[in-house]
This record gives structure tokens, sequence and C-alpha cells, in this order.
């Protein structure tokens, strides 16, 4: 009764003090563990498991293969024993707890009122003393009195469900988030499954993989369903899910697959189990098959069928690829390794051609950093690899006929760093593992200097020809490729005949040719891949087209490249054609680097791909180059925001050890006050900056939303800005925004204003500056200060790599932050729109975003 009484009649300190209890209340082991769990290591970053014998029983480190989440259940705990023990747990400032307490408090005879009230003292104790800290209350799990065990415990399903209740009730007002595992664990009759449980109140280990994959999105923050990038074209849930954990067999009764059933395989042993592929299976086996069968008309090779039920995975393809294609979404629904949701998709491509192109002339790639891009892209369906390896720079293509072509004299960058044989020939094995066709690119007559360098003669002359019909005539017997890329583009032609001997030669060896457009005198045979505003005339020539236009990585700044590839309408078309097949995806480092993933660091690679992925697989889009989300209310900002929140999980999920510099932008923001005649002083001060002018009774001219804010693109009017309409010269404009802080203190932010191209040979700012147009932010009325450039004031040079000129590769900017709302201030004025040099273009921008 001493207990009871404790349970039942305690008051709760009032003056916001942890109240505490006697010791005499709690087992010998409640001690020992509260002692041991006092001692253990503290570290950052932690996702507690908090709670009674249910939760000890937990391998939760291994279950999830993250050393971050801890196991803190004692065994026989009660809601004051978590609340005596709260301050040890909330002194390592965890970045999240998971409770689950309450069935042993019923069992002692304590009333749901009371456990609720307990549970929500632990939330509000938690809030108190460590305020960044987010719970999840999980339900009592169900109970069951057939097995005759845990009486006290086993007859109180009314009362669970009493708390359970309550609980799901009170989390808005509490500032919890409650986490329904109750109605997952009963049977039929509302009990706890005995497939769960042997003894009916705690779990065997199906139980610990179903509450693996039901708290799975709350601890990773991955929503209720997997998110697919690309989206499906159609997509239907259904109940239940298949147990990915006690799969042990792979079936294939069809000769061809035998390549997709080990890659499946090989993803199935990275979740930490094996499956054995077969030609047969028993009865009631569990099992994933895979399957080709009748194409229908018109229905691409890559289409595929992906069917999820409680004990089969069925993946079916018109041909390999589709099948490939299946066991990437596969992967991307396994998320938790454990179960996957039941589902059926039926799904295939908007355009058949799908890539992604990287520059090795100008900046060499190891092998190890090309295969890492590889593999992304077959797991995002991605089905072209454009290899483009000679520039002026360096010619990284081995040849036995002329080796100095690749010897290091030759070459202004990583000297002596090439594309041997049997490596060039790896990469076309790795991709066509994969399902990509690699299209090496020979760079002629243009981007040639190397050649040049290293034969003594221009490739358009006599001598010239004969030595690149040489090079090619040895790569075409070396290599079977179905397709080489000529190049043909930013050279004065001055032999009319190069080209199009150069094209008929390599057809005459069955091998299709790609060029550059606009570019030299291509023939209509040859694909043309767009990469300027050309398309009237490239569609005039009924070549097959490849679409670039507006899709160098290189030029792009990480929320608006992501912005601006999500709405690209590929090929001025919201699906493929005949001629329209598709889209590349261009990585130009032109400017030297220092280390070669500065080249991933530097450009929105991955980000970048999966928009690209989304893109190019659904079809759609926005007519017109958009740079920026919209305004509120806009369907493309709610569109954006949609594939925003996949692009996040996936980042989280899958790319924790890759560059992925990309915060979620969806939900910032800006007033935007303006124009202002600065009469071309761009330090003249106006309203908005001056002490006291309120703001908040001023109506803006638009509200935008985004990270990155370009207000007059600096290729317009080919791509929007948000203030096109009234943009003039010599005007200032302001934008504003409120941030809210749970706690006072430093916090880690992105800030720009002018987004340097690794393509051009753009000046640095200068010291104690921005950027070159007098650019400010202020916070709570205090001026931010600029960075303090390495390189302050350099002008631009492509020999000289970029160090901390962009904000997604330089240390953040520390601002203090006061508890609650925070008054952000943007001046961003502007002179002429008519930058130094097409190298120094001026770029009309802002950056202001918290690192999340």
């Amino acid at each position: 009764m001493g207990c009871n009484f404790w349970f039942a009649t305690h008051s709760f300190s009032q003056n916001g003090q942890l109240p505490s209890w006697p010791d005499t209340l709690f087992s010998t082991y409640w001690h020992q563990q509260a002692s041991l769990f006092k001692n253990l290591p503290q570290t950052k970053g932690d996702i507690i498991f908090l709670g009674n014998s249910i939760t000890d029983g937990g391998e939760w480190q291994e279950l999830f293969g993250d050393s971050r989440i801890k196991n803190r259940g004692i065994s026989a705990d009660v809601t004051i024993g978590v609340l005596n023990r709260l301050k040890e747990i909330t002194g390592r400032k965890p970045d999240k707890i998971f409770l689950m307490i309450g069935t042993n408090d019923l069992s002692k005879g304590i009333g749901a009122d009371s456990v609720v009230k307990n549970i929500l003292e632990i939330v509000k104790f938690t809030h108190l003393l460590s305020p960044a800290t987010k719970v999840y209350v999980q339900s009592i799990l169900p109970v069951n009195p057939a097995f005759e065990k845990f009486k006290n415990h086993t007859g109180n399903t009314q009362e669970i469900k009493a708390v359970n209740r309550q609980l799901e009730l009170s989390a808005e007002k509490h500032r919890f988030s409650y986490v329904n595992l109750f109605d997952s664990f009963t049977n039929s009759e509302g009990f706890l499954s005995s497939k769960y449980s042997n003894e009916g109140l705690h779990l065997l280990g199906d139980g610990y993989m179903l509450w693996k994959h039901l708290v799975f999105p709350y601890i990773y923050d991955a929503g209720d369903r997997p998110a697919l990038i690309p989206a499906p074209v159609q997509l239907n849930w259904k109940q239940g899910a298949f147990p990915l954990y006690q799969c042990k067999t792979i079936l294939v009764t069809q000769p061809g697959l035998e390549k997709e059933a080990k890659h499946l395989q090989k993803l199935i042993r990275q979740k930490c189990y094996e499956a054995e592929i077969k030609s047969k299976v028993k009865k009631d086996e569990i099992y994933i098959e895979l399957k080709l069968i009748t194409a229908k008309k018109e229905s691409s090779n890559e289409a595929y069928q992906l069917s999820v039920t409680d004990n089969k995975v069925m993946i079916s393809g018109n041909a390999t690829h589709g099948v490939f294609n299946g066991i990437q979404t596969l992967w991307q629904l396994a998320r938790d390794g454990a179960l996957i949701d039941n589902c059926q998709i039926n799904d295939e491509p908007a355009y058949s051609m799908r890539g992604y192109m990287v520059d090795v002339g100008r900046n060499y790639m190891s092998m190890e950093l090309l295969k890492q891009q590889i593999d992304v892209m077959a797991q995002y369906k991605l089905n072209v690899f454009h290899f483009h390896g000679t520039e002026d720079i360096a010619w990284r293509f081995a040849s036995k006929l002329y080796p100095q072509l690749t010897a290091g004299e030759n070459m202004i960058r990583n000297k002596g760093f090439f594309y041997s044989e049997q490596e060039l020939q790896e990469l076309i094995n790795y991709c066509a593992d994969r399902h990509i066709i690699l299209f090496p690119e020979i760079d002629m007559p243009g981007h040639s200097a190397a050649f040049r360098r290293a034969m003594g003669v221009d490739m358009q002359s006599d001598s010239g020809m004969v030595y690149v019909k040489n090079i090619v005539n040895e790569f075409l017997d070396t290599y079977k490729i179905p397709y080489l890329h000529i190049g043909g583009d930013e050279v004065k032609i001055t032999n009319k005949n190069f080209l199009p001997e150069m094209i008929q030669f390599v057809q005459s060896r069955g091998v299709k040719t790609i060029g550059w457009s606009p570019g030299g005198n291509l023939d209509e045979k040859t694909y043309r891949q767009l990469w300027m505003e050309d398309f009237t005339e490239a569609e005039k020539s009924h070549a097959p087209l490849i679409d670039s236009r507006h899709l160098y990585l290189n030029h792009m700044d990480p929320f608006e490249g992501v912005t601006t590839i999500f709405n690209r309408q590929i090929g001025n078309r919201l699906k493929g054609d005949d001629q329209m097949l598709g889209a590349i995806l261009c990585l130009w480092p032109d400017r030297r680097v220092e280390k070669e993933e500065d080249a991933i660091r530097m450009n929105l690679v991955y980000p970048g791909m999966l928009a690209f992925s989304e893109r190019i697989w659904k079809g759609g889009g926005v007519q017109g180059w958009v740079a920026n989300i919209g305004s509120p209310g806009e369907k493309r900002v709610s569109d954006f925001a949609e594939f925003e929140n996949r692009l996040l999980i996936h980042k989280n999920l899958y790319f924790k050890k890759k560059q992925f510099h990309y915060f979620a932008q969806q939900d910032i923001k800006w007033n935007l006050y303006g124009p202002y005649d600065n009469g071309g002083d761009l330090t003249k001060k106006f309203e908005p900056e001056v002490k006291n002018f309120n703001l908040a009774k001023t109506k803006p001219y638009k509200e935008e939303i985004g990270a990155t804010i370009i207000l007059r693109h600096w290729w317009a009017p080919q791509i929007r800005g948000v203030i096109d309409e009234v943009a003039k010269e010599n005007t200032t404009w302001y934008a504003t925004r409120r941030i809210w802080s749970d706690e006072e203190g430093f916090k880690n932010f992105w800030i720009g204003f002018y987004n340097i191209s690794r393509s051009q040979d753009s000046d640095t700012p200068p010291a104690g500056e921005w950027d070159y147009k007098k650019s400010a932010v202020w916070v709570n009325g205090n001026l931010i200060a600029p960075p303090l450039w390495k390189h302050a004031g350099q002008k631009g040079d492509m020999e000289i790599p970029l160090i901390d000129e962009g904000y997604e590769y330089r240390k953040p900017t520390k601002i203090y932050l006061q508890k609650g709302w925070n008054d952000v201030l943007i001046k961003a004025p502007v002179g002429s729109f008519k930058g130094k040099n097409w190298q120094n273009p001026v770029k009309w921008m802002f950056t202001f975003v918290e690192m999340q």
C-alpha cells in the first residue's frame, strides 16, 4: 500500500523543480541500471528509448545499426521511476526521447488519469530541462490474458486504451508527438497478438521488428510511408507488410535475370540479411520473385510492376532494365530493413534518355569518386553517363598509338592522371551492370589544345584529321560502345569538311554520333545535345534531341538549383517523344579544384541529381525557366514542398556520408520592399533600415518563399526572377522575415549575396563586404559582419581554386539568437545590370538560411 500511496497522492512540485522519491521505492535492479546510466559517456545527438522491461528488452543499437540510439529501459519501472532519473537523462541533451511507460503503474492499481498525469509531468520537465529535445510518447502496448500470466497486467486492456486515448488528445497541447503502436500489435479480438508475444506482456523478436518499423519514421523524420524518388506513376498502399528480415529466397525461373538477382542479393546483404537465389520455393515460403513479362504496346523497356504482399514481393518488367528499376524502388521501400509496407506500383519513365555528365578533362576524378556518382545514378534510375574526357586542359583517354596524348608535360592540371584502357573498360562495364550507357566524349575540333600540344598540329589541318581518325579508330576498336560524343561546340570552323567527315567515319563503324547544339555542322542522324536556347532551329533539324539547357550544376546556387531543376520542363514538353529523347544534367567544374571531392562539395551534385531524377522520370514541369519557388498559394509552391519533403528524407537516410548541401526552404517566407531609387549610390539608406521604422505597418511589394531569392536573374529574360516586372537599375530592395528560436544562443547560418559560378574566373568579394553591391544583413538590429575572405578582392583566375567564396563550402556564419522571435533584415542594392565583364555578371540575389 505504501507504494500505491506515493503513486496516487504525491503532489508534484509547483516551483519548477523536478520532484524526487525515496530510494526505497525502487528495486535493486532499478538502482543498478540507474547508477550505470549515470556513469556512461556523454555523447551528442542521442536518441533515447525510455521505459520499463518492454523497452529494456530491445537491442536498439543493433536493431537500427545506429550508435546514437541508447536503451534507457529498466525492467519493472514506473512513471515516478522515470521522473526520478529524468535529470540524468535530460542532462545529456538528447535529440529525441521515445517514452513508453505506464503498464506497471496500471498493474499496481493506479488509475488511468494518474498515469497520464505522471506521463505529462515527464514531458513537461523534459521540455523544461532540455528544451531542444523532441519528445515522442508511445502508446502503451496491448496485453493478452489468454496466456494466464502477469494477471495484474493482462487484465488492464480498457485502462490501457483509456491512457492511450488521453495521451493522443494531449499531444498538441503538451508539445509531444504521439506514436500509436497499440493498433498494430493487436489481434482481431483487440489483445496483444500471439505473433508478437508468448506470455501476453513482453515481446518476441517479431514484436521488436514491428516496433522498429513503426518508430523508424519518427527517429529519422522519414514520413509515415517510404518517400520514393522518383515518384512512381501509380502507387497504391495496402494493409499489411512483407517481413524482409524473414526473406531467405530470391526466386528466378527465367533466364536472363541473373545479374538483377545478384544485385538484389547484394542490396539485401546491405540490410544485414542473406537471401539465396533459387528456381523453386517451398509452400508458405517468404520470398521475392523477379520476372519478365510480355510488354504492352507502347510500353517502355524500362517499365516495371511491383507488388508487395504479406509473404511475397513480385517485381516484373518488360525487360531486364525494367526489373532493375523495380529493384531500385524496392530498395527505397525497404528503408528500415525490417518490414516493407504492402503496395502495388505500376511505373515507367516519361523520357527514354536520362543522363548525368562529368567533365574530367579539366579536373581529373578518381575511379572511386566516379563509381560513387554512378551508383547514385543507378539508385535514382538515370541511364546515361556522359563522360567528357578530353579538353584544352588535358586529354584523359589512353592511346597506345599516341601515348604523348596523356603525357604529363602535355597536361595543365592533374599532370599524368588519365584513364587507362583497363580503367575505362571497367567504367563501361560498371555502368552496364547498372543498366547505364556510358557516352564517352572526344571533343573535336574545339576544346582540343591538349591534342595540339601533344601532336603539334591543329585538328582541322589535313594531318590533324588523319591523327583524329586514327585515334577514333583505335578507340572504337578497343571499346564496344553504341554512341560517341564528338563535341563540336565553341570553335571557329576553319575546315568545313572536318565534322561531316568525322561523323561519317564514326557512323561507318556502326556507332551513333552525338554533338553539341549550337555547334558545328552536324547531320540529321547526329543526336543534338542542346546547351543554349537554340531550340527552334534544333527542332527543325529533325535530329534526335537531348536537352541540357540551363542544366549546368556549376552555374547554380544549391537552393535556386534544386528549385530550377525541379520546375524544369524538359525539351519544352510534358513528356518525351521520338525526337525529344530526354536530358543530361551536366557538371562542368571548369575552374581548378584543390581536391577532387571539391567538384562535388562546391556543386549541388546529389541534391540536383535527385531533383533531376524526379523531373526527367515523371515529366511535367513549369513552362519557361523558373529560379524561385514562388509566392504563398501558388500550386507550384505546394508541388515543390511535397518534393522537398521527400528530398530531405533521402538526404537523412541515404547521404549521411556524402556531400549533400541542402536544407529545407519551403517554410522560409520573405516580405520584399521596394524599389527605392539609390541614384547609383549603393550605400544610400532608406526607410527599412532606419531605426524604429515599423515594417509591420508597411505593406510589402510581395511575399516570396525560399532560402535563396533571385531578384533578377543574370540571364534575364530567359530565366525569371521575383521582381522582373519592376526591376530597375540603381535601385535598392529590402527583405524581412522572422526566425523562431526555442532557446537563446549561437546558431549556424548560410549567408550569401553572390553565388560564384565554378565555370568562370569571377572576382572574390572585397575585404569587409559581402559582395561588390554593398549588400548587408541585420539580425535583431545587429549588423552581421561578412566573412574574412582568404583571397579578398582577388581578380578571378581559373587556375586559383575557390576556397571560401561560396557559403556552402565555407565555415557557417554564427549568429546569436534570442529566445523567441528574431527579426532578419536584408539589404540588396544594385547599380547597373551590366557586369564588369562576362566572367563577373551582376547577380542580384541573397541567401539566408539556418543550418538545421
